[in-house]
């Protein structure tokens, strides 16, 4: 089976993109440039015993994403505890609104942003109540 253990996260700004992440999200990140030969960092996005994955921002090799394109590439949405407070984070550190926040309903809120790098992503608060 082919599950999903680790994601990149293309940057241009890779000091901007650590800020945006760390600041929002809470995670920290550990230099792994040496091995991969670039400006490389992992991403710790939360307590190794709880479900979820780390990842890492990795220096883009080409031009960003053009705005308002189709996504061509997965898109990462991470669980958060508070939607409108990380909604107010996103906007305060850089990032837009890509989808506004809708009702998954009887299971959760969602929507779409897109981070200080040009790449969209997503946040996701479970709330059996949301209509």
């Amino acid at each position: 089976m082919g599950r999903l253990i680790h994601f990149e996260i293309h940057v241009d700004d890779m000091e901007r993109a650590k800020k945006f992440y760390g600041e929002v999200f809470g995670w920290t990140f550990e230099d792994w440039s040496e091995f991969a030969g670039m400006p490389y960092f992992g991403a710790v996005t939360g307590d190794a015993n709880e479900p979820g994955i780390n990842g890492a921002l990795m220096q883009r090799q080409g031009p960003p994403p053009e705005k308002n394109q189709a996504v061509n590439s997965f898109t990462c949405t991470m669980g958060v505890e508070d939607y409108d407070s990380i909604d107010t984070k996103i906007k305060e550190l850089g990032g837009e609104v890509a989808l506004p926040k809708y009702a998954l309903p009887g299971m959760a809120w969602q929507g779409y942003y897109i981070d200080t790098e040009g790449n969209i992503f997503g946040i996701h608060q479970p709330d059996e109540n949301a209509k």
